[in-house]
């Protein structure tokens, strides 16, 4: 049973106190001695006193796991700070070691000869530290499994033992009533300090100072210092009226926790050595306490169960204006600029030790004030305080120092530039001024919980019955809303929405106080803020979300620990984490806007998304076709299986068909048959029903389509097949007497065969079945006159066309779908005798429909077979026979003879200078650039060569003859002019939208989409077990990122990656080559087989490749009887999760070799001490040892090689100087 509480609050009884127990998650179970933090994941174990170990996630507040393997009782539990393990002891005088991963015990620890108190991980070292009822301490190595250690000196029970963080000492509590400091390194006891008067239940170091906290019997809590030579109390803490159970240090503030079986959790201050905090459990004692090491939460176990909780809350106070954030931090005000990133402190506020935190602030940009609210969990103490800054304020760096004017009140918010609302203790709100005087009150017939800002002169009032919207000048409320529990209330920067959060509730509401939209949460709503396209993002404890006013909402990514929303700005989140620490987050907005575009049926940017920005996922397809826009997502969707569900849902049949044909599936020709009945395609069932080979519904469609002789054709089909029950039926609706009559003799239903007969007439089978019936002695069977043979009418109007469907205009989609594509392509200028026509789809059937007759018709142009134009020669021919006179432009006009001399155009006489010919494009490219790709492509191959030296250290380029030559083809056009002149050659550029004639760069020939396909082509090779082609395959790729230009740097760490794919699955597939042509016959031989085997599992591959590299380093060393290594090598490989009948086997052999968990041969193999692989030997250069690589693939060598040709890539120098790889523009 589980019991979720937030914000519970458990008050002290001997003085009121801003500091609360805040609850955030309970358990109902046995009692609990044992708690244990996990350093990451929101998780804690809590051992029971039935014996059960339970793994529970606090932030979701569900069980995990649970574990049963101790007898008795189990009270010492503790998380390993970096494996996936932890450590028990119980009453069974037992330790054990568990994998919460694989849910199992991994082994178990004896030593111990009576109960063991406390188990705890060392935070550096393989060690278990121990306390036992045998007035023992022992220390364990949890990777060897032996006992290394035992601390003997009590003379009674050992509590507790702990590990010091970072030193080499150990602290014990004992119940003979010392607590003992032991120096590990020399194994002796170093301090025995007196001090308590009973047994010592517990010790704990503090995290950074020399300092222990220790619990005793004695009810009293005592902290102590140490050094070098001795140990000494520095103070004590009273308070406690029953046994002290346990103790920590807070690892943040200068405070102590301790619990007792008094019921309660108390919190001294230790400077003052005085309870500043009692937290009573009425019902139950408490056994444990625990922190968590990185975040301000802590468990305490008691009788019924655990809970976990925190003593303060811990949203930093903000505000915002503009583009300047204001916050507090550590009680100082400060300024962050968004746009200039510039934080500055402005001022110090007003400490007080130990108050508690900030509640809000507000912000007044005309009198530059501030209002803080300090609101703790006892109500009574609330106050705000009034702060005005200087206009200048911390822009020398100098902090204004301030003296705030103080009102006691639930909080205080700014209605006007100098008016303030004020919440009272006893409910009522008043109008002050900034002396903090009462101006008037505001008359409510409700007690108001909470005040809110609402826009100038309006107020947002919480009350029992919801939020209520009051207006300060009409002092009426102008409209509500219920809306129960609201912490905050965030506005739109132009007030038009407003978001209501509450604890696992998102209301958004628009200024009528209307509900738009709501969002149930399972876990808190922690802050949000509106972006400028009217979307609401918000946090939760885990996420990050967004919400629409238009109903809907999705997660935008994860979070580790909550953030505090403050601002957003052009898909950046400007946020404070709980330290009140600035951070800016990143995050991709393309899904909403996507969804809002939708929604706002701007079908243009919906198709311009999708297409550009690559969206479609599954979740998008779900969206759509929640929506109904299934044809948005057929458009761009290249899934073979996905199109043909989206055809089906919008009833494309064509594009459902071409689907079906690819994917050729029983079901989806089944599902296609289905969908095309119900639109009257039969042409297309008839298809279906042929490939999924329904013989009976396929002759049923010709039935009804009346295709007698296809009919025929299924009934000669099933007389091949023999099936007897379809050929009779097939017979019977043709009227086929004489293939009815035989059917039924062949089955020896003889006297149906001779009523068959003598129905339809036919003698001779009528006396053939005579002679059957009276050999057989069977009666023959009287035939009724009556009966009439059945002669089934022929078609009148064959159905040879599928039924007729209504012409669909074209959506709005498929419009502007037509529209993005013929936008890319180039208008054609001039006029020209043949033209081809275009299909422009962007012209919908519905345009058409009232083109006027001034536009002309379909026959004022001849459109041949291809679509093109056609000029009739006879139309435009200018003759005699021309009825009009055509142009007129041959009519003899009478010319003077003085001007009959002049030349015509083109004779001697004149003087033509022919311009000289220039340059091309391509020559001017290598001095616009560094990058080798464009080198290559202006044909310029000397300098790329030198380039590829300088940069990646090549020094051998026969390799590159092939993409050279391919990068240059690429880099131009040809086509040819008129005919039989020389072809013409242009010069696609990358920067034509900018660049003059000398400065231009040619477009990219190579991609990294591209590369990423041959990838792809490469990792199936190698799961195919192709080694040598998958390596030409890999090499191929490696020698084509040279040749890469990319726009980002985003695209240049992805082609790095790449490259380090390449290189990792080239050391991988050359050193198994290397392995398979090994020799088999010596032990040596065999030995070299397993390391090299084993060094192939390290190589960085797909998760698939490295299941297959395992399982064949698996197999090798079972063989061979390295079972300490072949049992490591199982675990790897079931941690990648592989197939449920390889994880069968290889838990087989994982159980086989765990009982002889030894090697037989010595490897030159160290899997725990990190290695990286020579490329030439092929043995480990483990970390420190001298290697050098090479400038262009970064493969590791030993130094001897140096000055060699690389293995790998085969075209640069080991060890040679190179600036890197450059291909960013």
């Amino acid at each position: 049973m589980i019991i979720f509480l937030d914000s519970y609050t458990i008050r002290s009884q001997s003085k009121p106190s801003g500091m609360a127990l805040l609850k955030r998650f309970e358990t109902q179970s046995a009692r609990v001695k044992g708690i244990s933090f996990h350093a990451t994941r929101p998780w804690i174990l809590a051992a029971l006193h039935s014996g059960v170990i339970q793994l529970w996630d606090y932030r979701m507040c569900t069980m995990v796991d649970k574990f049963e393997e101790h007898d008795g009782p189990v009270r010492g539990i503790d998380f390993h700070d970096q494996q996936p393990i932890f450590v028990s002891g119980g009453d069974d005088y037992k330790i054990k070691v568990w994998n919460y991963k694989q849910r199992k015990c991994l082994f178990t620890l004896l030593g111990h000869l009576d109960y063991i108190r406390t188990t705890f991980f060392h935070k550096n070292y393989p060690w278990i530290i121990s306390a036992s009822d045998d007035q023992t301490i022992r220390i364990w190595n949890w990777q060897s499994r032996n006992s290394i250690a035992i601390l003997t000196g009590h003379n009674h029970y050992v509590m507790c033992a702990q590990f010091h963080p970072t030193e080499d000492i150990v602290a014990s509590a004992s119940l003979d009533q010392s607590i003992r400091i032991w120096d590990i390194s020399g194994l002796k006891k170093k301090n025995a300090p007196p001090g308590h008067d009973r047994g010592v239940n517990w010790v704990a170091f503090h995290q950074t100072l020399p300092l222990l906290v220790s619990g005793a019997d004695d009810k009293q809590v005592k902290l102590w210092r140490y050094n070098d030579v001795r140990a000494w109390e520095v103070d004590s803490c009273r308070g406690h009226y029953n046994n002290i159970s346990s103790v920590v240090f807070h690892p943040k503030a200068e405070l102590i926790l301790s619990n007792s079986e008094d019921k309660s959790i108390r919190v001294w201050d230790m400077q003052k050595k005085t309870c500043l905090h009692t937290f009573r459990h009425d019902n139950d004692r408490f056994w444990i306490l625990a922190n968590h090491p990185s975040l301000n939460i802590f468990a305490a176990g008691h009788d019924n169960g655990l809970i976990v909780f925190k003593i303060e809350r811990e949203r930093p106070p903000y505000c915002i204006h503009g583009n300047l954030m204001y916050y507090v931090r550590e009680k100082q005000l400060r300024r962050l600029d968004i746009t200039t990133k510039e934080d500055i402190q402005l001022a110090v506020l007003r400490h007080i030790r130990n108050a508690p935190p900030h509640y809000s602030m507000h912000f007044n940009p005309a009198e530059n004030a501030f209002i803080i609210v300090t609101r703790p969990h006892n109500l009574e103490g609330s106050t705000y305080d009034l702060y005005k800054l200087a206009k200048n304020a911390g822009e020398n760096g100098v902090p204004a120092e301030l003296q705030p004017q103080r009102s006691i009140g639930l909080g205080g918010i700014w209605i006007a530039r100098n008016r303030i609302a004020s919440l009272e203790k006893n409910g009522t709100v008043t109008i002050k001024d900034l002396q903090l005087k009462e101006v008037r009150k505001i008359d409510h017939n409700l007690m108001v919980e909470d005040i809110f800002y609402a826009g100038t002169g309006l107020l947002l009032l919480k009350t029992i019955e919801g939020l209520q919207m009051y207006d300060i000048q009409q002092k009426r409320v102008v409209a509500s809303i219920k809306v129960n529990k609201v912490k905050y209330v965030i506005w739109s920067s132009n007030m038009e929405y407003g978001a209501l959060l509450s604890k696992h509730t998102l209301t958004l509401i628009n200024r009528k106080m209307e509900v738009l939209y709501t969002v149930n949460e399972t876990v808190r709503v922690k802050s949000g803020a509106w972006d400028s396209n009217g979307i609401f993002i918000y946090t939760t404890t885990n996420h990050i979300k967004y919400a629409l006013t238009c109903n809907e909402h999705g997660i935008i990514r994860t979070l580790d620990t909550p953030l505090y929303i403050v601002s957003v700005d052009n898909n950046i989140l400007y946020c404070l984490n709980r330290e009140a620490e600035p951070i800016v987050v990143n995050y991709d907005a393309s899904e909403f806007k996507f969804k809002l575009a939708l929604i706002e049926r701007r079908y243009d940017e919906v198709m311009r998304q999708v297409k550009c920005q690559g969206l479609i996922g599954q979740s998008i397809i779900a969206y759509l076709q929640k929506k109904g826009y299934p044809e948005v997502a057929l458009h761009f969707v290249k899934d073979v299986k996905t199109r043909f569900g989206l055809a089906l849902e919008c009833g494309n049949l064509q594009c459902a068909l071409e689907c079906a044909k690819q994917i050729d599936e029983h079901s989806v020709w089944e599902a296609l048959g289905e969908i095309a009945m119900l639109q009257g395609n039969h042409q297309i069932v008839e298809m279906c029903y042929q490939k999924t080979k329904n013989f009976d519904k396929l002759s049923f469609l010709y039935l009804i389509t009346g295709n007698l002789a296809k009919l025929n054709k299924m009934m000669k089909i099933a007389e091949i097949r023999k099936d007897v029950n379809g050929l009779f039926q097939t017979a019977v609706v043709l009227g086929d007497s004489d293939t009815q009559i035989r059917v039924l003799k062949n089955v020896n239903q003889h006297s149906l065969a001779y009523l068959a007969a003598q129905t339809y007439g036919n003698e001779e089978a009528v006396e053939e079945l005579t002679e059957i019936l009276e050999s057989h002695e069977i009666p023959l069977p009287k035939v009724n006159p009556s009966a009439t043979p059945l002669k089934p009418p022929l078609p009148v109007r064959p159905m040879t066309e599928n039924w007729p469907m209504l012409v669909a205009h074209k959506s709005a989609f498929d419009t502007i779908a037509s529209q993005i594509q013929n936008e890319t392509k180039p208008s054609g200028k001039g006029i020209t005798a043949t033209m081809k026509i275009e299909n422009n789809d962007a012209f919908a059937a519905a345009d058409t429909d009232d083109v006027g007759d001034a536009w002309g018709t379909e026959d004022d142009y001849l459109i041949d077979d291809e679509g093109n134009l056609e000029i009739d020669e006879g139309d435009v021919a200018v003759g005699e026979d021309d009825e009009e006179g055509g142009w007129d432009v041959d009519e003899d006009l009478d010319i003077p003879a003085e001007v009959e001399g002049i030349k015509e155009d083109g004779e001697e006489g004149e003087f033509y200078s022919v311009p000289s010919r220039g340059q091309p494009p391509s020559h001017y490219w290598p001095s616009n650039s560094r990058l080798v790709a464009d080198h290559v492509a202006s044909g310029s191959f000397e300098s790329a060569s030198r380039l590829l030296t300088e940069q990646l250290g090549i020094v051998k380029f026969d390799s590159f003859k092939d993409v050279f030559l391919n990068m240059y083809a690429t880099s131009k056009t040809v086509y040819c002019g008129a005919g039989l002149s020389t072809p013409n050659f242009s010069f696609p550029l990358r920067n034509w939208q900018n660049a003059a004639y000398k400065n231009s760069l040619p477009s990219t020939g190579f991609k990294i989409k591209t590369l990423a396909q041959r990838l792809q082509e490469g990792y199936h090779l190698t799961t195919g077990g192709k080694f040598n082609d998958a390596i030409d395959k890999f090499r191929s790729i490696l020698l084509s990122i040279p040749m890469l230009i990319v726009d980002s740097k985003q695209e240049a760490l992805e082609a790095e990656q790449l490259l380090d794919i390449c290189r990792e699955y080239l050391v991988g597939l050359l050193m198994e080559a290397a392995r398979k042509e090994l020799p088999k016959s010596s032990s040596e031989d065999h030995i070299r087989n397993c390391e090299l085997a084993a060094y192939f599992t390290h190589c960085q591959l797909q998760p698939v490749h490295q299941i297959l590299t395992l399982r064949a380093a698996v197999n090798l060393c079972f063989k061979l009887k390295q079972m300490k290594t072949c049992a490591s090598m199982c675990r790897r490989l079931l941690d990648l999760g592989p197939k449920a009948e390889v994880a069968a086997q290889i838990r087989k052999i994982l159980s086989v070799a765990e009982k002889d968990c030894n090697d037989a041969n010595k490897l030159n193999y160290d899997e725990y001490n990190p290695f990286v692989i020579c490329s030439k030997t092929y043995v480990p250069l483990y970390r420190g040892k001298p290697q050098t690589t090479c400038p262009f693939c970064k493969s590791s060598y030993s130094p001897e090689f140096e000055g060699q040709i690389c293995s790998v890539c085969e075209v640069a120098e080991i060890g040679k100087g190179a600036s890197g790889l450059r291909i960013l523009m």
